[in-house]
């Protein structure tokens, strides 16, 4: 991963945001504020523009960046989760021009880690951790298989975790005044981060010939 791979990853991310923005109101509606849809969708696209216009090749400071206005355009919650994620993987990658994917796998990890301290939550809770958790640790798995097959994985592995938010009870913010009335509902936050996966693993479908590890 460099920093032009950084660069289409979120513009085919903020398209999927962008092409969801309505389901994710729609979802966010059931137990929330109804805005998860405007802000994923601002949040990305920021973040897309800036990368843009920038010249940047170091990836961790090119994540500083983007964690910075992700923030300052997707205001909420959920916005400032992601931020921490980005903030996370920055410090990782700080350095670094290339990345292969046990360097990304490594900084995704620091960045979940930094998501569950600051938050104080873990897998398990009806969060967007559902999602992004499972998926590194498929991609972790699959590493040795190749960009596209280890992404692909990552991304099934985002929706599975996402689609099994129906079963658990949120212990977070507004939706946790709901209680056992939110069992059953797919918490919108795990969508979100199902898309950003989405995103990741159709970049790499779509643009690499071969499984070398980039």
């Amino acid at each position: 991963m460099r920093a032009c791979d950084v660069k289409e990853i979120f513009s085919y991310i903020s398209e999927i945001m962008a092409n969801n923005k309505d389901y994710l109101i729609e979802l966010d509606q059931q137990n929330g504020d109804g805005d998860l849809g405007i802000s994923m969708s601002a949040g990305f696209s920021e973040v897309a523009s800036y990368l843009k216009n920038t010249d940047e090749k170091d990836l961790g400071k090119l994540f500083m960046s983007c964690s910075s206005k992700f923030n300052e355009a997707a205001s909420s919650t959920l916005g400032t989760i992601i931020s921490l994620g980005m903030m996370g993987m920055a410090r990782t990658l700080k350095g670094k021009e290339e990345a292969n994917i046990s360097e990304v796998v490594d900084a995704l990890e620091q960045g979940i880690q930094r998501i569950m301290d600051k938050a104080k939550s873990k897998p398990g809770e009806k969060t967007i951790l559902d999602a992004l958790y499972p998926a590194v640790e498929a991609l972790k798995a699959n590493s040795s298989r190749g960009v596209k097959e280890a992404t692909k994985a990552a991304y099934e592995a985002a929706a599975a975790g996402s689609e099994n938010t129906r079963n658990m009870k949120p212990v977070h913010g507004r939706a946790a005044y709901y209680g056992d009335k939110s069992i059953g509902l797919l918490d919108g936050g795990s969508v979100a981060g199902k898309f950003i996966f989405e995103g990741i693993y159709r970049y790499y479908s779509e643009n690499y010939k071969d499984d070398s590890d980039k």
